[in-house]
């Protein structure tokens, strides 16, 4: 342990160094250190009658954190859905839990937070609820996505200063095309199906009919479903509520309280005294009862009654079958990918793992990806169904299936959804840049030399031939043809049906199941319950997840060894900046498809 220190404090100094000294980070692993000691005890001890607060101010994703923190970093910055469904679910049957405790705002990230990721945390809210337990909430700044969480509790206050920020859903893409055409950045497109329209921000300067069409159905759906969930919890009618989203847009206390949408307007120390005196400890000075969701989480595993956890040490040879959920979120992309990407290459192979290791009895394929890469999307189905031929495989869709999301999906044994999912998009496109003009405005110019007509088909140097445009067209309609087939198969569909309904349009869950796309509604926890019976398995069973969650130390180091070049590359620039402009970058990155033809979502579908 010693030598260990001693090479990672070697290594830090070496990093600090190198790029300049960056004196926060350094502080940073100190502070990682200290808090070791605390991320090895067993969990946290709290009184009986203790308050479980569910502090929203975090992301919620469907995938396990990258990185086991234990107890640094405080206040969790991403919480796993399944780890706040089995706590809350854990806290209804435990004895020492007297109620949960709803505060803060949803901090929402890449694809976490999504609506139906948390359709499912308001059913894990409404299974305590219906153990007789309180739940309490208090609002301050709370967005439609936080108040449809906390509509769920028994008593919502509100701040009297607070609003609550639902004034419906929207969808605001951004055009690219004006800046291209000002600063000489061409643009060509290949593309199958009317509304596959994730091509029209670098080709348009506004929305399409089609995809104006298709977004408002979809918002609908979403829409729909949102009033239809808050609707009984607070004794309202989806019209209700519609009425007085549209009369207030920015709901003030004392409206959302003559609207019924909160229970009472007060103060936070108010709401604190009467947790204190709900607990045992009115008139004194120290706080209520209470213990953290993510620290509950811990111990959650061991209440008598509690729902399944998950095997966090992996696959063991005790002869009890596992099941397997792998998280397939993100963008889908050829090669290892990062983190919060899924790269074809290392998912691929933690599918070949699971098909051949025997301790394995079924697998849950969790998709929360807008697509990306057609031949990445092509190498993990191909596994999918290696896998399909020798164990059940359930697919249980989150907030984004589509495009290839959907294509990795098609040969589940069963598909779930939740009715706010977001699916289907069964379309390909393939887009061509040129910065022909923007070189020449330089004054740098190209010329080539070449041994076949198409040799340089592929360069950015000058607009593509509408000979080579015909060639990548040809592509596009073959891999189209083959999605369409696919789907056909899988869904035993007729092709003419699935003609139908691709199209490159985007469904939501509730439509998709009309449609033929989905088997069933529901949510990780009905595909797994599915899972186990699909197999066999009954109550005897342990879950293990993919990808796994890494230990500190494990990926401090990985850190180490990728921080330096990222930070030369990026010294100067303010972390603010930098972190701006990685957003604005991604997508483009991730366009790394080797035939430049990809089954993906409007590059901009951001619901809010």
């Amino acid at each position: 342990m010693k030598n260990f220190f001693t090479s990672m404090l070697g290594a830090l100094a070496a990093l600090l160094v190198f790029t300049g000294g960056c004196v926060v980070l350094f502080l940073g692993f100190v502070a990682a250190f200290a808090a070791l000691g605390e991320s090895e005890k067993s969990g946290p001890t709290f009184e009986r009658g203790s308050y479980l607060v569910f502090d929203l101010s975090s992301n919620i994703s469907d995938a396990p954190a990258p990185v086991d923190l234990g107890g640094f970093g405080g206040r969790p910055d991403s919480l796993q859905l399944r780890t706040v469904t089995h706590a809350l679910r854990a806290a209804a049957v435990d004895a020492r839990i007297a109620g949960v405790f709803i505060t803060g705002d949803l901090t929402p990230a890449a694809f976490g937070s999504g609506y139906a990721a948390l359709k499912e945390v308001r059913a894990a809210l409404n299974d305590f609820k219906a153990s007789g337990k309180p739940v309490t909430a208090y609002l301050t700044y709370a967005t439609t996505k936080s108040y449809y969480l906390a509509s769920a509790a028994t008593d919502v206050a509100i701040d009297p200063y607070g609003v609550i920020l639902m004034p419906g859903l929207a969808s605001e893409p951004t055009f690219f095309a004006g800046a291209f055409e000002k600063y000489g950045i061409n643009v060509q497109v290949t593309r199958v199906g009317k509304y596959k329209s994730a091509v029209e921000p670098f080709t348009r300067r506004d929305m399409s009919p089609e995809n104006r069409e298709e977004i408002q159905k979809l918002l609908d759906d979403l829409w729909a479903g949102i009033l239809e969930d808050i609707g009984p919890s607070r004794g309202l009618t989806p019209a209700e509520i519609q009425a007085i989203v549209d009369a207030e847009g920015l709901i003030r206390p004392d409206a959302a309280k003559a609207g019924r949408l909160v229970d009472r307007v007060a103060y936070r120390d108010e709401i604190f005294d009467a947790l204190k005196a709900k607990t045992g400890r009115a008139g004194t000075k120290e706080p209520f009862k209470q213990v953290a969701l993510a620290d509950y989480a811990k111990v959650a595993k061991d209440i008598s009654g509690a729902p399944k956890t998950r095997d966090r040490d992996g696959p063991k040879r005790s002869g009890k079958g596992r099941i397997a959920v792998v998280y397939a979120e993100g963008e889908i992309i050829d090669g290892e990918g990062d983190q919060d990407e899924v790269g074809s290459t290392r998912f691929s192979r933690e599918l070949r793992k699971l098909r051949q290791d025997d301790e394995v009895k079924a697998v849950v394929l969790r998709v929360n990806s807008p697509g990306g890469s057609a031949s990445a999307s092509e190498v993990i189905q191909r596994e999918i169904r290696l896998l399909k031929k020798v164990k059940p495989i359930v697919v249980s869709m989150g907030t984004y299936a589509a495009s290839g999301g959907y294509w990795i999906s098609a040969y589940g044994d069963r598909i779930f959804a939740e009715p706010s999912t977001i699916t289907g998009s069964i379309g390909v496109f393939g887009l061509q840049f040129d910065v022909q003009k923007l070189a020449n405005d330089f004054g740098i110019t190209f010329d080539s030399v070449k041994t076949g007509k198409f040799a340089d088909a592929l360069t950015i140097s000058r607009p593509k031939t509408d000979e080579e445009l015909a060639v990548l067209q040809r592509m596009v309609d073959w891999i189209y043809s083959e999605f369409v087939g696919k789907v056909a198969d899988a869904r035993k569909l007729s092709r003419a049906d699935v003609e139908e309904i691709a199209q490159g349009r985007v469904w939501s869950g509730a439509e998709a199941k009309r449609i033929g796309l989905v088997d069933e509604l529901g949510g990780l926890d009905a595909a797994i319950a599915y899972a186990a019976q699909k197999a066999g398995l009954g109550p005897n069973y342990r879950l293990v997840e993919f990808p796994r969650q890494k230990e500190l130390f494990e990926a401090i180091f990985e850190f180490i060894e990728k921080a330096a070049p990222r930070f030369a590359h990026s010294a100067g620039l303010s972390a603010r900046i930098a972190e701006r402009v990685e957003g604005e970058l991604r997508l483009l990155r991730s366009f790394n498809d080797p035939h430049g033809i990809y089954a993906r979502l409007p590059m901009n579908l951001s619901i809010r």
